[in-house]
């Protein structure tokens, strides 16, 4: 009950957001990302999960992709993708370690082709947040914990994000992206939001 009482009053608080940057976390400038388009507002949040290799947690591959810096690795799979130039505006590890690479206010590139609502480029428009995390492994209770925050906080500073704008990867690359996945609680999570 404690914890409980705990995880109560942790995802009812706020995060402060300064120049579109979470005050008080990691940040480490990706150079993947432009400028929004002029007459797109921010207005969506999607999810994604990642893990590098896949199904492997605890790592620092995932910071060094968004930031170029994979290495050639024995790995077959680091191997295919370490030269891609991706990037997510947030990623949230296992441990509850949130990490900013692109500031609110610019394009990241973590969508691809993308559709929501008839809108193509969902880049333009959204903010793109990663959990350490694949298709067929529970995400971490502090994670969602993070999630909530960070998505509390966003739908209070910027006024085009609303509750019912939160979707997953697949929902806008349906066919080409799974993530986050079949196991993320999408119950539980709006639960949590405001």
């Amino acid at each position: 009950k404690v914890l409980q009482v705990r995880a109560f009053f942790l995802h009812n608080t706020y995060m402060n957001i300064k120049n579109h940057y979470l005050e008080n976390i990691k940040i480490s400038a990706s150079p993947n990302f432009d400028i929004r388009p002029k007459d797109k507002e921010i207005s969506l949040i999607v999810l994604h999960s990642i893990s590098l290799p896949p199904t492997i947690f605890g790592n620092n591959y995932v910071e060094d992709f968004f930031l170029n810096k994979l290495s050639k690795s024995k790995n077959e799979y680091i191997n295919k993708i370490r030269s891609m130039k991706v990037s997510s505006h947030l990623y949230i590890k296992r441990t509850g370690e949130i990490i900013q690479f692109v500031s609110f206010d610019k394009r990241a590139w973590h969508a691809g082709k993308s559709i929501y609502e008839g809108i193509e480029n969902c880049n333009d428009y959204s903010i793109g947040i990663e959990l350490e995390g694949c298709d067929d492994i529970s995400f971490e209770n502090i994670q969602y914990i993070k999630l909530s925050e960070i998505i509390n906080t966003l739908i209070v500073n910027y006024q085009y994000l609303r509750k019912d704008r939160i979707v997953s990867h697949s929902d806008i690359a349906p066919g080409r992206k799974s993530d986050p996945g079949p196991l993320f609680d999408w119950k539980r999570l709006k639960t949590m939001i405001k």
